[in-house]
């Protein structure tokens, strides 16, 4: 992000009487970083930037992609808290972003290494790739429709670097959003053919169903999340491009996964994505670079 992000990151939200020192900040990001890269979660940033310091947790989300395992190419962006059910399960009350890289991408019906996950949960959603670019304009529902080139089913394997998921609304967005993963299906659908409002969702691990949902539990609608992003990227200077993949939040209630699952996602007219998981965390030698 441009040097900008700062100041933007104020107005959405920074309500410190002080602003927290750069030191602090880089203290919190290392501590994600080294989680990241040893496997092992650590305790929340809260107690050194606060636990709604939207502002600072942005900083660090910003730094902590920066000093993080090198992940490649930033190919997009993700959206989340978007429905009731998420928040409810991680105790906030708003929607937040997060980076997507190279390297967090696989094809539907991969296997996927446990190791490159700490405590994952899977989640369902529909996801967009731009044929535009979304960074002048109103950045309203109507240019953001017109922004995607198609929709696909996706799966995030959501994972929290923070021992328990014991988040806090900043501790989730410095880290990354709770990035973790995401699985893109092979079916693309221009917005000519549905209306992303109106899909239902169903997922299930080992063949058990275990979340339901549909487009209207994502913010109203996907393309209002999507919405939302623009605004928010365009105001921390790096808007939304052309290319990018944009996942647009849950459909339904996130669900923890475990070695040796296989989850699937059906959605409506997108049709299903799935993606299965090795049975150890063991790091196998010949693991492909990505």
């Amino acid at each position: 992000m441009s040097s900008s992000s700062d100041t933007a990151a104020a107005r959405l939200g920074d309500t410190a009487a002080a602003r927290v020192d750069d030191s602090v900040i880089e203290s919190a990001a290392q501590r994600l970083a080294a989680a990241a890269a040893s496997g092992v979660p650590c305790a929340p940033v809260r107690d050194l930037i606060g636990p709604e310091d939207i502002a600072a947790a942005y900083r660090v989300q910003e730094r902590f992609n920066a000093v993080r395992v090198a992940g490649g190419a930033v190919v997009g962006r993700k959206i989340g808290a978007t429905s009731a059910a998420v928040q409810q399960q991680l105790g906030v009350d708003q929607p937040d972003f997060g980076v997507l890289f190279a390297d967090m991408a696989y094809r539907d019906g991969d296997e996927i290494p446990m190791h490159r996950l700490l405590q994952p949960r899977a989640e369902a959603e529909v996801a967009f790739v731009l044929a535009a670019d979304l960074a002048d304009g109103p950045l309203d529902v109507a240019q953001c429709r017109a922004a995607v080139a198609y929709a696909v089913a996706a799966l995030e394997i959501v994972d929290s670097r923070i021992t328990g998921w014991d988040i806090s609304f900043a501790d989730t967005v410095a880290d990354n959003a709770s990035s973790g993963l995401f699985v893109l299906g092979e079916k693309r659908s221009s917005l000519a053919e549905f209306d992303p409002v109106d899909v239902t969702m169903s997922m299930a691990i080992d063949g058990a169903v275990v979340s339901t949902g549909n487009g209207a539990a994502c913010l109203g609608d996907p393309l209002n999340a999507l919405s939302w992003l623009a605004f928010r990227a365009r105001e921390f200077g790096d808007p939304l491009r052309a290319g990018q993949v944009i996942l647009s939040g849950a459909l339904g209630p996130m669900r923890p996964l475990h070695a040796g699952a296989t989850v699937t996602a059906n959605i409506g007219v997108l049709g299903s994505v799935s993606a299965s998981f090795t049975a150890t965390k063991t790091t196998a030698p010949e693991e492909d670079a990505r």
